[in-house]
């Protein structure tokens, strides 16, 4: 199903934009934090029936029975470790990962010693592999705006220390956008970067409703297509979407790959980003995601220049970092 990405793929310099962390964590990983902390089944075989879902429903149950196995802040630099070891084999210089900040809570762990250890881990990544990463925190959207403006604090608090941005997650029709209006008010004010899942699992509505919030980027934007001025809205104010085939298609979002639109939103002037969303959950590598829409879609290799182009020029990064990083990927990209 999966299919193996050209060499012009890997060579590519790319960034990723919509990456969760806790869904990046393979199976021999998690097998190794469920043997650290004696969880009973701890076997390959559990794992990877964990990551058997069969809808968008299931998928939220196994993220949320992977968060189960992250305990210690040593786990959560492990996991940050091997991510950016996985970043760098795939040629992705800049990464934006979301952490679950909101299901930490929830769990009522501490989250300032699960940040050091967040923290020690994309620093031995920095030194080690070269990658850049920021960090977005996360508010699960099912839990209400009072929690979710418990996560937008503690991002402000951190906003030193590589942490740039807030967004929701979760369950769109229990969470309505409108109902965070307050929270993404006190995150802009206070300075953070703004995203939001929209229209992954609910209608066009959900994506107007994060723009209202003044979010800077869509978070899949898979419904988009059924709503023409929301593309004209989109094209015209060229706010990234960050799309996700495999993902959309894994949690039945999306049919069939033939009924993604992810196409005809480049056709139709949309600025795209292709991304994993949890890669290990889904059995995805960016570079995959590249061969996957070239060969569905007939991508040709410009096209997906411009769109590895896309995923520096939509990142979050200060504006001299990201000049660096585009100039960087301009001369990479031109060389034959």
């Amino acid at each position: 199903m999966y299919p193996v990405a050209s060499s012009f793929i890997l060579a590519l310099p790319k960034a990723e934009l919509h990456l969760h962390l806790e869904g990046s964590i393979e199976p021999f990983a998690l097998l190794e934090l469920m043997q650290r902390h004696g969880t009973a089944d701890a076997s390959l075989r559990a794992v990877e029936q964990l990551y058997q879902f069969k809808d968008f429903n299931g998928f939220l149950m196994a993220f949320k029975a992977v968060t189960e196995h992250l305990q210690a802040p040593e786990d959560y630099e492990l996991i940050t470790y091997r991510l950016m070891e996985r970043l760098k084999s795939d040629n992705v210089l800049h990464a934006e990962v979301y952490i679950s900040v909101g299901v930490c809570l929830w769990r009522k762990q501490e989250f300032d010693a699960i940040f050091e250890g967040l923290e020690r881990g994309r620093e031995r990544g920095l030194r080690d592999f070269g990658v850049s990463l920021l960090w977005i925190f996360d508010a699960v959207r099912q839990f209400g705006a009072e929690e979710a403006q418990r996560v937008a604090e503690i991002a402000v608090r951190h906003r030193d220390r590589n942490v740039v941005g807030f967004g929701i997650g979760g369950d769109e029709r229990r969470g309505p956008p409108e109902l965070f209006r307050d929270v993404y008010a006190y995150a802009a004010g206070n300075g953070l970067r703004l995203t939001a899942h929209a229209g992954e699992s609910a209608g066009p509505e959900s994506i107007w409703g994060a723009l209202n919030l003044g979010v800077e980027r869509i978070g899949h934007g898979l419904t988009t297509a059924h709503d023409p001025e929301l593309i004209e809205e989109l094209a015209q104010r060229q706010i990234p979407v960050e799309v996700c085939v495999t993902s959309n298609l894994r949690t039945g979002c999306c049919r069939a790959i033939g009924e993604h639109p992810v196409k005809s939103y480049f056709d139709q002037g949309l600025m795209i980003t292709l991304n994993t969303d949890d890669p290990a959950m889904f059995s995805a590598s960016l570079p995959q995601e590249y061969q996957l829409v070239q060969e569905a879609f007939a991508f040709t290799d410009e096209h997906l220049r411009e769109l590895a182009r896309n995923s520096f020029e939509a990142s979050f990064l200060p504006a001299e970092k990201k000049l660096e990083f585009l100039n960087s990927f301009d001369a990479a990209a031109s060389r034959p």
